[in-house]
């Protein structure tokens, strides 16, 4: 089931939007004092 990997192609406003909607719920989680781990991963994943 998770072996088989796809790649999806993003335009620049694409990453834009997502990396602005994972801040927000970043910070929706810290504000409710809850780990932010998996967000930071997927927002270093889509800055690089």
């Amino acid at each position: 089931m998770f072996g088989n990997k796809t790649r999806i192609s993003f335009t620049d406003d694409d990453i834009k939007i997502l990396i602005y909607a994972l801040n927000e719920l970043r910070n929706r989680l810290i504000s409710e004092e809850r780990y932010t781990d998996a967000v930071d991963e997927i927002m270093i994943k889509l800055a690089s």
